[in-house]
């Protein structure tokens, strides 16, 4: 899955639109995408223009912003290398997880394609980031974990953490102060009245007694709860959460096996 020679600065773009829809349906603005690259709304209309003249991205005027199936090939290629970057210097330089995305912004313009696939095969092809994102394989071939933000749920709800964003490192600092990561089983107890905060219980891991764990009960505010995403395990009596199933995303322009 090479990517034909791009500026960093188209990389950026494609990358945040990409990103964007991720985790949800709707696609991004103009207003939206200047806000999370830190640019002018003149500088992203420059950009977007650019990026339509290389049949990159779909974009009318007033319209939101689609990539194109060349432009998702390109946006799933950053991608794996921002999240093989971000695996590796926590797995075998000792970054911590809060630390790795800033380092992974600068370096994923700068290493080679070789680079990249031998730091995946020495890492032994992981399939998601220290973040619980998960990592496009070499072919452009991503698989979405069945997941609903921890705000979309509903008291009784149980499930493990599959992703945590990462546009907070003080967030994620915090998250980790309490015993919450990739992973943590969680119950959620129930919204606190007159816009108070999200409560959840930490549940011991699979296999461990209750007895063997006492984390208690954690408020939880907007800023996190709709950072965090929960893969649901079991069922509970009245339960509104629609049922997710999760998927496969393919670049339209990789041939399959």
């Amino acid at each position: 899955m090479k990517a034909s020679p791009t500026s960093s600065s188209i990389e950026d773009y494609v990358k945040v639109i990409y990103s964007f829809t991720e985790w949800q349906d709707k696609p991004i603005t103009s207003t939206q995408l200047a806000a999370r690259l830190g640019v002018a709304n003149s500088s992203v209309s420059e950009m977007v223009r650019k990026l339509k003249d290389q049949d990159l991205v779909d974009h009318q005027p007033y319209s939101p912003i689609r990539l194109t199936g060349t432009g998702l090939k390109l946006a799933l290629a950053m991608v794996r290398r921002h999240r093989l970057l971000e695996t590796y210097l926590v797995r075998e330089l000792s970054y911590t997880w809060d630390e790795v995305h800033e380092e992974a912004e600068q370096l994923e313009h700068a290493v080679s394609e070789t680079f990249i696939e031998r730091m995946s095969a020495k890492l032994g092809h992981p399939t998601r980031d220290p973040h619980g994102d998960p990592i496009p394989d070499a072919r452009g071939r991503i698989t979405m974990p069945p997941s609903h933000r921890l705000d979309e749920l509903d008291a009784g709800h149980r499930g493990r953490i599959s992703r945590i964003s990462d546009h907070d490192p003080e967030l994620l600092r915090y998250l980790e102060q309490h015993g919450i990561g990739v992973d943590t089983a969680l119950e959620i107890v129930g919204k606190r009245p007159f816009g108070g905060t999200l409560e959840v219980a930490l549940l011991p891991p699979s296999g461990t007694p209750a007895t063997a764990h006492d984390a208690g009960h954690l408020g939880l505010g907007d800023e996190a709860t709709v950072s965090l995403w929960l893969v649901t395990e079991g069922s509970h009596e009245g339960c509104t959460v629609q049922e997710l199933t999760g998927g496969s995303l393919m670049s339209p322009h990789v041939s399959g096996d």
